[in-house]
């Protein structure tokens, strides 16, 4: 099973809020997922996002793979593989 960590889309329509989720990569965008690490807002200004460090370092070194956006949240917020 390949599983990611990626985003699950929240809010109303044209309001987009997001949840930070770690998934098997065959389920769809907003369906099952595995466990929620987090939290990303892009209408804020500048964005806003929170995420637990410690589940995110635990999946990333259980392999899961993050998705390019999830990848720059995660090197903002000072996580690395």
């Amino acid at each position: 099973m390949a599983v990611k960590i990626r985003l699950r889309r929240m809010g109303q329509k044209k309001a987009p809020f997001y949840r930070i989720v770690v998934a098997d990569s065959r389920s769809p965008r907003d369906g099952k997922c595995i466990e929620e690490i987090g939290t990303y807002d892009p209408t804020r200004n500048p964005s806003e996002y929170h995420v637990n460090e410690e589940l995110a370092k635990k999946w990333l070194a259980n392999g899961a793979q993050p998705t390019d956006t999830v990848a720059r949240i995660f090197k903002s917020a000072g996580i690395e593989k």
